[in-house]
Protein backbone atom coordinates (compact mmCIF):
# COMPACT_ATOMS: atom_id res chain seq x y z
CA UNK A 1 0.00 0.00 0.00
CA UNK A 2 1.33 3.42 -0.90
CA UNK A 3 -0.23 6.56 0.17
CA UNK A 4 -0.48 7.77 -3.55
CA UNK A 5 -2.97 4.64 -3.57
CA UNK A 6 -4.83 5.75 -1.16
CA UNK A 7 -5.13 9.48 -2.84
CA UNK A 8 -5.36 8.37 -6.47
CA UNK A 9 -9.01 6.70 -5.00
CA UNK A 10 -9.52 9.73 -2.84
CA UNK A 11 -9.55 12.09 -5.58
CA UNK A 12 -11.30 9.24 -8.01
CA UNK A 13 -14.57 9.57 -5.64
CA UNK A 14 -14.40 13.22 -6.42
CA UNK A 15 -14.30 16.20 -4.31
CA UNK A 16 -17.08 15.95 -1.85
CA UNK A 17 -16.65 12.27 -0.89
CA UNK A 18 -17.44 11.31 2.67
CA UNK A 19 -15.48 8.47 3.78
CA UNK A 20 -14.01 6.31 6.70
CA UNK A 21 -10.72 4.58 6.79
CA UNK A 22 -13.12 1.03 6.07
CA UNK A 23 -12.92 2.87 2.17
CA UNK A 24 -8.97 1.45 1.80
CA UNK A 25 -9.45 -1.63 3.79
CA UNK A 26 -8.06 -3.68 0.67
CA UNK A 27 -5.22 -1.79 0.48
CA UNK A 28 -3.85 -2.44 3.57
CA UNK A 29 -3.82 -3.06 7.53
CA UNK A 30 -6.02 -0.34 9.27
CA UNK A 31 -3.69 1.02 11.29
CA UNK A 32 -1.47 1.73 7.95
CA UNK A 33 -4.26 3.25 6.24
CA UNK A 34 -4.75 5.46 9.46
CA UNK A 35 -1.23 7.00 9.31
CA UNK A 36 -1.68 7.61 5.32
CA UNK A 37 -5.19 9.71 6.19
CA UNK A 38 -3.46 11.31 9.15
CA UNK A 39 -0.33 12.56 6.82
CA UNK A 40 -3.11 13.85 4.03
CA UNK A 41 -5.09 15.63 6.51
CA UNK A 42 -1.72 17.37 7.96
CA UNK A 43 -0.94 18.46 4.25
CA UNK A 44 -4.48 19.48 3.45
CA UNK A 45 -4.94 17.11 1.09
CA UNK A 46 -8.11 16.10 2.83
CA UNK A 47 -10.45 16.97 5.91
CA UNK A 48 -10.73 15.18 9.40
CA UNK A 49 -14.30 15.92 10.37
CA UNK A 50 -14.21 13.46 13.34
CA UNK A 51 -13.14 10.72 14.21
CA UNK A 52 -12.37 8.28 12.00
CA UNK A 53 -14.64 9.72 9.32
CA UNK A 54 -12.68 12.07 6.21
CA UNK A 55 -14.40 13.99 3.55
CA UNK A 56 -12.74 15.33 0.38
CA UNK A 57 -14.12 18.76 0.68
CA UNK A 58 -15.13 20.95 -1.85
CA UNK A 59 -14.64 24.46 -2.27
CA UNK A 60 -16.48 27.50 -3.06
CA UNK A 61 -14.78 30.88 -5.08
CA UNK A 62 -16.04 32.86 -2.71
CA UNK A 63 -17.52 31.10 0.24
CA UNK A 64 -14.45 28.75 0.75
CA UNK A 65 -14.63 25.22 1.80
CA UNK A 66 -17.80 24.01 2.45
CA UNK A 67 -19.55 21.90 5.01
CA UNK A 68 -20.24 18.22 3.87
CA UNK A 69 -23.63 17.15 2.31
CA UNK A 70 -25.66 14.91 5.25
CA UNK A 71 -26.44 12.39 2.39
CA UNK A 72 -23.02 11.30 1.95
CA UNK A 73 -22.15 11.56 5.39
CA UNK A 74 -24.19 9.16 5.94
CA UNK A 75 -23.48 6.43 3.22
CA UNK A 76 -20.00 7.14 4.72
CA UNK A 77 -21.07 5.72 8.10
CA UNK A 78 -23.64 3.00 7.27
CA UNK A 79 -20.89 1.52 4.87
CA UNK A 80 -20.92 -1.75 4.24
CA UNK A 81 -23.49 -1.87 6.78
CA UNK A 82 -26.94 -3.74 5.33
CA UNK A 83 -28.88 -1.02 7.03
CA UNK A 84 -31.60 1.18 5.23
CA UNK A 85 -31.76 5.09 5.83
CA UNK A 86 -34.85 7.33 5.24
CA UNK A 87 -34.75 11.37 5.75
CA UNK A 88 -36.82 12.48 8.13
CA UNK A 89 -38.67 15.19 9.60
CA UNK A 90 -36.89 18.69 8.94
CA UNK A 91 -34.35 17.34 6.83
CA UNK A 92 -36.86 15.72 4.80
CA UNK A 93 -39.18 19.03 3.98
CA UNK A 94 -35.76 20.99 3.20
CA UNK A 95 -34.76 18.79 0.36
CA UNK A 96 -38.26 18.45 -1.47
CA UNK A 97 -38.24 22.42 -0.91
CA UNK A 98 -41.14 22.20 1.84
CA UNK A 99 -39.29 24.43 3.58
CA UNK A 100 -36.44 26.87 4.00
CA UNK A 101 -35.29 25.84 7.17
CA UNK A 102 -31.79 24.01 7.23
CA UNK A 103 -32.08 21.91 10.39
CA UNK A 104 -29.20 21.89 12.94
CA UNK A 105 -29.89 18.57 13.98
CA UNK A 106 -30.60 15.91 11.01
CA UNK A 107 -32.71 12.62 11.49
CA UNK A 108 -32.59 9.78 9.36
CA UNK A 109 -34.98 6.76 10.31
CA UNK A 110 -33.07 3.29 9.88
CA UNK A 111 -33.24 -0.22 10.65
CA UNK A 112 -29.74 -0.39 11.98
CA UNK A 113 -28.48 0.62 15.46
CA UNK A 114 -29.90 4.75 16.73
CA UNK A 115 -26.66 6.79 17.34
CA UNK A 116 -25.86 10.40 17.26
CA UNK A 117 -22.77 11.68 15.38
CA UNK A 118 -21.73 15.29 15.36
CA UNK A 119 -19.92 17.07 12.72
CA UNK A 120 -18.71 20.49 13.54
CA UNK A 121 -21.81 22.33 14.40
CA UNK A 122 -23.57 19.73 12.46
CA UNK A 123 -25.39 17.24 14.23
CA UNK A 124 -26.71 13.52 12.55
CA UNK A 125 -29.40 11.21 14.63
CA UNK A 126 -29.71 7.96 12.97
CA UNK A 127 -33.13 6.62 15.00
CA UNK A 128 -34.18 3.34 14.78
CA UNK A 129 -37.71 2.89 13.54
CA UNK A 130 -40.50 0.21 12.47
CA UNK A 131 -40.34 -1.95 9.17
CA UNK A 132 -43.67 -0.31 8.02
CA UNK A 133 -41.79 3.29 8.35
CA UNK A 134 -38.62 1.62 6.62
CA UNK A 135 -40.90 -0.08 3.74
CA UNK A 136 -40.44 3.04 1.58
CA UNK A 137 -36.65 3.91 2.15
CA UNK A 138 -33.91 4.32 -0.74
CA UNK A 139 -37.60 5.64 -2.73
CA UNK A 140 -38.64 9.47 -3.43
CA UNK A 141 -42.27 8.73 -1.84
CA UNK A 142 -40.54 7.54 1.84
CA UNK A 143 -38.96 11.10 1.88
CA UNK A 144 -41.97 12.87 0.85
CA UNK A 145 -44.65 10.72 3.55
CA UNK A 146 -41.78 11.74 6.47
CA UNK A 147 -41.71 15.58 4.96
CA UNK A 148 -45.50 15.82 5.52
CA UNK A 149 -45.78 13.62 8.54
CA UNK A 150 -43.20 16.61 9.91
CA UNK A 151 -45.25 19.50 8.41
CA UNK A 152 -48.94 18.29 9.93
CA UNK A 153 -51.82 18.54 8.81
CA UNK A 154 -52.89 22.40 9.34
CA UNK A 155 -49.23 22.99 7.69
CA UNK A 156 -49.78 20.92 3.97
CA UNK A 157 -51.36 23.95 1.77
CA UNK A 158 -52.16 23.99 -1.74
CA UNK A 159 -48.72 25.87 -2.60
CA UNK A 160 -46.62 22.81 -0.88
CA UNK A 161 -48.73 20.43 -3.03
CA UNK A 162 -48.03 22.51 -5.92
CA UNK A 163 -44.23 22.92 -4.93
CA UNK A 164 -44.36 18.99 -5.12
CA UNK A 165 -46.14 18.36 -7.80
CA UNK A 166 -44.22 20.63 -10.27
CA UNK A 167 -40.50 19.49 -8.80
CA UNK A 168 -40.78 15.40 -8.74
CA UNK A 169 -40.66 13.34 -11.70
CA UNK A 170 -43.72 11.84 -13.75
CA UNK A 171 -42.12 8.57 -12.61
CA UNK A 172 -41.87 9.77 -8.92
CA UNK A 173 -45.37 11.10 -8.78
CA UNK A 174 -46.68 7.54 -9.99
CA UNK A 175 -44.91 5.68 -7.15
CA UNK A 176 -46.76 8.02 -4.75
CA UNK A 177 -49.44 6.33 -5.66
CA UNK A 178 -48.42 2.91 -5.14
CA UNK A 179 -46.89 3.26 -1.62
CA UNK A 180 -49.82 5.52 -0.46
CA UNK A 181 -51.17 2.55 1.32
CA UNK A 182 -47.59 2.55 3.25
CA UNK A 183 -48.33 6.10 4.61
CA UNK A 184 -50.70 7.31 6.91
CA UNK A 185 -54.08 7.32 6.27
CA UNK A 186 -54.41 11.01 6.52
CA UNK A 187 -51.41 11.63 4.23
CA UNK A 188 -52.71 9.37 1.66
CA UNK A 189 -55.05 11.86 -0.06
CA UNK A 190 -52.16 14.41 0.10
CA UNK A 191 -50.05 11.87 -2.20
CA UNK A 192 -52.93 11.69 -4.36
CA UNK A 193 -53.23 15.32 -4.71
CA UNK A 194 -49.68 15.61 -6.12
CA UNK A 195 -49.83 12.68 -8.38
CA UNK A 196 -52.93 13.80 -10.09
CA UNK A 197 -52.71 13.42 -13.95
CA UNK A 198 -49.73 11.00 -13.87
CA UNK A 199 -52.39 8.09 -13.11
CA UNK A 200 -52.29 6.47 -16.58
CA UNK A 201 -48.95 7.75 -17.77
Amino acid sequence: MTAQQILSRIIAHGRGWVFTPKAFGDLGDPRAVGVVLGRLVAHGKIRRLTQGLYDYPKAHPRIGVLSPDPDAIARALVGSERIRLLPSGAYAANLLRLSEQVPAKIVFLTDGPTRIVRVGRQEIRFRRTTPRNMATSGRISGTVIQALRYLGKANITPERIATLRTSLKPGDRRALLKDSLLAPAWIRPHLHSVAEGVRHA
